[in-house]
């Protein structure tokens, strides 16, 4: 009994012992309180509180360079004037090691990297930020016989979806592909297209639509970060051409059409992709002509030929979006298409930005076309 006693004893020593480690994780008003980032009159300040380091850097994608940060009373800060309203990565750089802002709640995923977000407010940023009227986000799983794979998508239904006054509406559909190196989640991530379709919507500038955001790696049953094993297929055999492009359009598109309230046909069908995912975007068009009337290569990894073209023409295409920035390695292609379409005759928007390959550009693009879908 007494051993009983003691074991009890014990273990309620550890847990509160545990208990007091997780509470020193929040402030609770005994030390400074460190804001970061901080934006004001211009300037933006970052802060990171590491008394034990010896050299602390900011480091960012809109910084030609580590900016180094000075440590007073065990906090390291550096002040800098703001950028121009975008979205922006950092990190901090800890004696040589890469190290996320622990005061910053706002981080995007790249692949396997997680990096914290600088959101500068603006007229270019409004669309990113929460509006009041939010749509939904979740994961659907299904069974893809072409790949051979259980696979996750990510689907995007706008407020009012769920609604009883609403349980018998159609929606259109936007099918919205990554590039290389993305997955089911980039777009909702880094593309913040959640927030882009809720404020467009909210604002009556664009119709009420369903997003699907697909994984367009054919190896991968979803994400890395989920931890999955991949298929062993390889899809560079020439027995697999098209593999994750058919797969789309036989399966994915069918299975949104049965899972969720959709108007199964071209006119309430787009499709949009950006790099790899512009050429899957292409890729598409040109095999299914008659399945898209939207149509919308963002920085496109592809090209379509003059036979395609007519193809495409003859099926009645409504919209033609074809965008890139003038920096992008990819823009000589982009107006090697736009020439094709334009000597075919296809009416068609060619959407020229600076900047090059980077998603401030394709948040962009998809601010830029989706109101002019399913008019």
């Amino acid at each position: 009994m007494k051993k009983a006693l003691a074991v009890f004893a014990a273990s309620l020593l550890m847990a509160g012992a545990l208990s007091a480690q997780e509470l020193s994780n929040f402030n609770f008003g005994g030390r400074q309180q460190i804001v970061s980032p901080e934006i004001a009159d211009g300037q933006v300040t970052f802060r990171l509180a590491a008394d034990y380091a010896t050299v602390v850097q900011l480091a960012g994608n809109w910084l030609e360079g580590a900016v180094p940060m000075k440590k007073e009373n065990g906090v390291w800060s550096v002040t800098i004037d703001l950028p121009s309203p975008e979205i922006y990565t950092y990190n901090f750089v800890v004696d040589g090691v890469s190290v996320n802002d622990p005061q910053n709640y706002m981080v995007q995923r790249d692949g396997t990297r997680y990096l914290n977000m600088l959101m500068v407010p603006g007229e270019r940023t409004a669309p990113y930020f929460e509006t009041d009227h939010r749509g939904t986000v979740t994961y659907k799983w299904y069974d893809s016989a072409i790949l051979g794979i259980n696979r996750r998508l990510t689907v995007y239904t706008p407020y009012g979806y769920e609604a009883k006054a609403n349980a018998k509406k159609k929606y259109p559909v936007l099918y919205l592909l990554h590039g290389a190196g993305g997955d089911e989640e980039a777009w909702s991530s880094m593309g913040r297209a959640a927030q882009i379709l809720d404020n467009l919507i909210e604002q009556g500038k664009a119709q009420p639509m369903i997003v699907v955001m697909p994984n367009g790696n054919p190896n991968q049953q979803a994400a890395q970060t989920l931890g999955l094993k991949t298929s062993d297929v390889n899809f560079r055999d020439p027995a697999y051409a098209n593999a994750y492009v058919r797969s789309l359009c036989e399966e994915i598109v069918p299975f949104i059409e049965k899972e969720f309230r959709v108007n199964a046909k071209p006119e309430s069908r787009a499709i949009a992709g950006l790099s790899m995912g512009g050429g899957h975007t292409i890729s598409a068009s040109t095999l299914y002509p008659a399945m898209f009337d939207y149509i919308c290569p963002l920085s496109a990894a592809g090209s379509a030929n003059d036979e395609q073209i007519q193809a495409l023409k003859k099926a009645g295409v409504k919209l033609y979006f074809l965008a890139c920035g003038t920096s992008d390695f990819l823009y000589e292609g982009s107006k090697t298409l736009d020439a094709t379409l334009t000597k075919n005759g296809l009416d068609h928007i060619f959407y020229q930005s600076e900047g090059g390959h980077t998603w401030a550009n394709w948040r962009l693009y998809l601010q830029t076309f989706a109101p002019m879908l399913f008019k």
